[in-house]
């Protein structure tokens, strides 16, 4: 064989010119057969409606009940409760939790009754819900990574509880892009009574592009500065939007790695396509008194009535096909544990009788809309909350304290089977034991049903492939139809 110097000498520009074009047709070829075999993962193309798989469902409707609302007194009925009711936890007669001492076991303060065919126990609370019971997958054994309110509500919306990822939506956002493009992609509707617990944290871009955050809507906080000015006349309005655009345009093309900016523009001609449909889409006198019978938006209660008016205005988003809607019953902590949120950690009974009349008609009535109309074939629908609650007392209140290790959130609509449980906690309502699910499976099956590998969907930032789910993640198959 020759020897290397030899071979390097006998190289000519010919030669190497010749030898190149050959490798550059086998490297052709290996396209070609890799194309054959398949679509590869860089021909997906972000936020054009493509997806990596069919979809089941093309839009979600995320609703959120910040404080933690308690399984065992709303979904998950624990017999043992009753029957050890003022025994102390075995194993844990002495646990200290959040917020300190814990009592003995408490039952719940309500009786639970079968509902449906399928004959799932639901608190006698939510006596409109438990009408959906045969629609609704329940998964009883998630988990999450802390005890605290503001981390939990972030890491149940983002998949992490620090602060700075995107939520759900904005990922949903990236990946789908609009289908309506005069209304946002992504919608935040906050209860009358505030914003959860980290508050924009729970909606925002995070590393994505800027044009992926929520844009916040509500009944009672209407969007702002859709309507000209007085004294200013459509041409004139019109060149100043022009030079705007113009020189947004100029700064754009020069600074092209500056997202914020890009949103900017997109944000403006969004606004200018919103002073139409907007006032339209929130326009809630449009829906029959009957519709507005049956959501409750007449109610005695002003914050009932606030939140079915947020129901039936979520409603309107997802019929115009806004990709995104989180929509939040309650608020953040405040000085009175319980009185804006699920928080109950002095005076469940109270609490929960002030929190559940609330949520229990609007929420089943804008389900029962979605599901009359057709929608529900297409939407997802999902029920979060940030983690559980004890199934003890706290020492000296009649209230429970925060519960990390197991708690409930459920799954409706689009690719769904219903009325099924998935998973469980202990006989008491302490851990999750059966079939454990992290938030990061849960994040993984709504993916999946969106038509997504969440493996798959990424945005490099920072060195790394972050993903919604992080490096986890499973779909929970057993749910889906």
């Amino acid at each position: 064989m020759p020897q290397p110097a030899q071979t390097l000498r006998e190289l000519t520009r010919r030669r190497f010119l010749g030898d190149m074009t050959t490798g550059l047709t086998g490297v052709g070829l290996l396209q070609l057969l890799a194309g054959s075999a398949g679509a590869s993962p860089e021909e997906w193309q972000p936020g054009r409606g493509q997806t990596h798989f069919a979809p089941r469902a093309k839009r979600v409707l995320q609703i959120m009940c910040p404080g933690a609302a308690s399984h065992m007194d709303l979904w998950e009925h624990k017999p043992s409760l009753e029957k050890y009711h003022g025994q102390p936890l075995p194993g844990e007669e002495n646990l200290v939790s959040f917020q300190g001492k814990n009592g003995n076991l408490m039952r719940s303060p309500w009786d639970f009754k079968p509902a449906g065919e399928c004959g799932k126990m639901i608190s006698s609370m939510l006596p409109y819900m438990a009408e959906h019971a045969d629609d609704i997958a329940f998964i009883h054994s998630l988990h999450s990574k802390t005890n605290t309110h503001g981390p939990g509500c972030v890491f149940m919306n983002t998949g992490h509880e620090t602060e700075g990822f995107p939520s759900a939506g904005a990922w949903i956002s990236y990946a789908l892009g609009s289908d309506n493009e005069n209304l946002p992609t992504y919608v935040a509707i906050q209860d009358l009574r505030g914003e959860p617990p980290n508050g924009k944290a729970n909606w925002t871009n995070g590393f994505l592009p800027a044009r992926h955050q929520a844009i916040m809507m509500s009944d009672q906080q209407p969007i702002r500065n859709l309507k000209t000015p007085e004294g200013i006349a459509p041409k004139n309005e019109a060149a100043s939007l022009r030079l705007l655009d113009q020189l947004n345009e100029q700064y754009a093309s020069a600074h092209p790695a500056e997202s914020d900016l890009q949103a900017r523009i997109a944000a403006y001609e969004l606004a200018a396509r919103m002073q139409l449909s907007a006032p339209e889409v929130s326009d809630l006198s449009r829906e029959s008194v009957e519709v507005h019978r049956t959501y409750g938006t007449d109610d005695p209660n002003k914050l009932k009535a606030a939140y079915a008016r947020n129901c039936l205005l979520a409603r309107r988003l997802l019929e115009r096909n806004v990709r995104h809607v989180s929509l939040y019953c309650a608020s953040r902590a405040s000085g009175v544990d319980g009185l804006l949120n699920w928080d109950a950690h002095k005076t469940l009974k109270s609490d929960y009788e002030r929190h559940c009349p609330i949520f229990d008609q609007p929420t089943a009535a804008l389900l029962t809309d979605l599901k009359r109309s057709g929608l529900l074939d297409e939407t997802l629908v999902l029920w979060t909350t940030e983690f559980g609650r004890m199934p003890t007392h706290q020492a000296g209140t009649s209230g429970r304290d925060h519960n990390p290790n197991g708690f409930t959130a459920w799954m409706m609509g689009a690719g769904v089977q219903g009325g099924i449980s998935y998973g469980a906690t202990d006989e008491f309502g302490r851990r999750a034991e059966v079939n454990p699910t992290t938030v990061w499976d849960f994040y993984a099956t709504v993916l999946h049903l969106l038509g997504f590998d969440h493996e798959r969907l990424t945005w490099y930032h920072n060195g790394l492939d972050r993903r919604l789910t992080d490096v986890h993640g499973h779909v929970i198959r057993d749910i889906l139809v």
